[in-house]
């Protein structure tokens, strides 16, 4: 794998120098995790960075009862395990690779002198940050004020504004949804139906489509 274009795709190193950009490839490590498997666990130790070069990775929480909380889902040029490097407290969840994987991985230690010796890097950190910190706000904001209906809706938005704002072609199923928006795969069944056969969206093998996105952003609350 050649390191430096990949890391110039990472939005957290994209007003990097080449200079800088090859100082960083340097020190990042390739790594790659199958289907399914954990690439962290909650209350470990936090000591590197996770860039997702290929894949699809899920944050979540999970209780006692083995039920999971999907607090994020992340793709090709996203990252995770930053909040660890910075205040070097223990993982605060698990990440479940959704589908295999592959990784650049930045050790802490390699990770704090880069960043010492290129502020535009903890710039792009803390623009990442806040807008984590937005979306968290809106997900809170959804899970008390909006039904599953909206919570859904929101979601789909969301998920098509990741690609042209019509078509959602990551491949998630109704159990996934569930535990994004905090309900169950059969009530979040009924509502898929239900938003297709009002003509919001259309649910093909390969994609869902928005055929309505003024009636489903204000299903979502927009």
């Amino acid at each position: 794998m050649t390191l430096a274009p990949v890391l110039r795709r990472v939005p957290l190193f994209a007003e990097l120098s080449e200079t800088e950009i090859a100082r960083l490839s340097d020190i990042a490590r390739d790594r790659s995790y199958p289907k399914n498997s954990v690439i962290l666990f909650e209350d470990d130790p936090g000591d590197a960075l996770y860039v997702v070069v290929t894949g699809l990775v899920k944050v979540v929480l999970i209780g006692e009862d083995g039920r999971e909380v999907i607090l994020s889902v992340l793709k090709d040029g996203d990252f995770f395990g930053e909040m660890s490097l910075i205040d070097d407290q223990p993982r605060s969840a698990h990440v479940i690779a959704m589908e295999d994987s592959s990784f650049l991985v930045l050790r802490r230690e390699d990770f704090q002198h880069r960043l010492r010796e290129a502020p535009s890097i903890a710039l792009g950190m803390l623009r990442a940050l806040s807008r984590r910190l937005r979306e968290a706000d809106e997900k809170i904001g959804g899970l008390v004020l909006l039904d599953v209906n909206g919570r859904v809706a929101k979601l789909l938005l969301s998920m098509a504004d990741e690609n042209d704002g019509v078509h959602i072609t990551r491949r998630v199923t109704h159990h996934t949804i569930a535990q994004m928006v905090g309900s169950s795969r059969e009530t979040v069944s009924r509502t898929m139906r239900d938003l297709a056969d009002r003509g919001f969206i259309e649910v093909t093998r390969k994609a869902i489509t928005i055929r309505n996105r003024s009636a489903l952003q204000t299903a979502a609350g927009r």
